[in-house]
């Protein structure tokens, strides 16, 4: 492993995913968990997978804002939607598969597709994925405003 750039902590306490408590060690993010209503449990909190979808959609965005950048290529709106989905596996445990959603402006098709697929080779929560969930990315290119 190379140099630490940064670590974020965080503690789960109380009954995990279902009515725990989810807070970083500064703070800034504290937050009670819920099982959502699809997956038996009450709902009206968020989950571990929102969290995570959060997390890496914003990596994801920032990853193409770079890549953008470093190819000197004007991106003038972006979004990216993250979906983490949760699945049964056989032997009793469970998995997780996710979607990133690329919605790009300013570029044509074949310029999104080459930006997302720089993304996905640098952002670190998709090289920490690679291999182990499977994963949909694609690109779609919208109207600016």
């Amino acid at each position: 492993m190379s140099e630490v750039l940064y670590t974020g902590i965080a503690m789960s306490t109380g009954d995990g995913r279902a009515g725990g408590q989810a807070r970083t060690d500064d703070g800034l993010l504290d937050l009670t968990l819920a099982i959502p209503k699809e997956m038996g449990g009450p709902g009206g909190a968020t989950n571990p997978e929102q969290l995570f979808a959060a997390g890496w959609a914003s990596c994801f965005h920032s990853a193409i804002k770079a890549v953008a950048a470093q190819r000197k290529v004007p991106v003038v709106d972006s979004a990216v939607v993250a979906e983490v989905s949760v699945h049964p596996t056989p032997d009793g445990g469970f998995g997780l598969s996710a979607a990133l959603h690329v919605e790009l402006s300013g570029v044509d098709q074949s310029v999104a597709d080459e930006l997302v697929e720089g993304a996905h080779a640098v952002c670190p929560y998709s090289n920490a994925t690679r291999g182990n969930i499977p994963v949909l990315v694609d690109a779609t290119v919208v109207e600016g405003n």
